[in-house]
């Protein structure tokens, strides 16, 4: 089986979550590490592990940003990561599957489901690495994992901080030697 390592400098897990209700506010983790098994030959051992860095949250507003290291929110003193370590793979062509995993944040792990998509492997012309790409998305709910700040009800309907979390991971990935 052929294993991956996660290329930090060329990844990022991002998400995006209504605020008010209506209007998206978008943030990013600019590091993760992990590995990728999978060997476009042999799909059925394929499995994902990954690990993102809560201290390295940006919204590209400072204050936000340190509010979400707080215990409103990732509470990074006390849960420094976010990991998903999956279960499960369900390949649905050459190009795409659904994985199935645990995915622990603010201290709760949750089962969720990917959906994903993969490409290449190609040879970086930068250093001859065989390097391949897969994006992956899903939705959760912030409130299953514990995550409530913003949760009151607004004047009128609706949440300050809504419920739905969008979780986009686009990864590129070397070849380990």
């Amino acid at each position: 089986m052929a294993k991956w390592i996660i290329d930090s400098d060329h990844s990022c897990a991002a998400f995006a979550i209504r605020h008010l209700m209506i209007a998206h506010v978008r943030g990013q983790f600019n590091k993760m590490k992990g590995t990728i098994q999978f060997d476009p030959k042999k799909k059925d051992t394929s499995s994902v592990d990954v690990e993102i860095e809560v201290a390295t949250v940006t919204t590209g507003i400072r204050k936000r940003d340190d509010h979400l290291l707080t215990e409103d929110f990732f509470d990074q003193s006390r849960f420094p990561s976010i990991t998903f370590k999956s279960q499960h793979i369900e390949f649905l062509d050459n190009k795409r599957a659904r994985i199935t995993g645990d995915l622990t944040l603010h201290g709760v792990t949750r089962q969720v489901v990917f959906d994903a998509e993969y490409a290449g492997p190609v040879k970086s012309p930068m250093g001859g690495e065989i390097t391949m790409g897969f994006s992956a998305e899903t939705k959760i709910d912030r409130e299953e994992f514990g995550m409530m700040w913003g949760s009151e009800e607004l004047e009128g309907g609706g949440l300050m901080t809504g419920k739905e979390v969008l979780i986009t991971l686009d990864v590129e990935a070397d070849l380990a030697e």
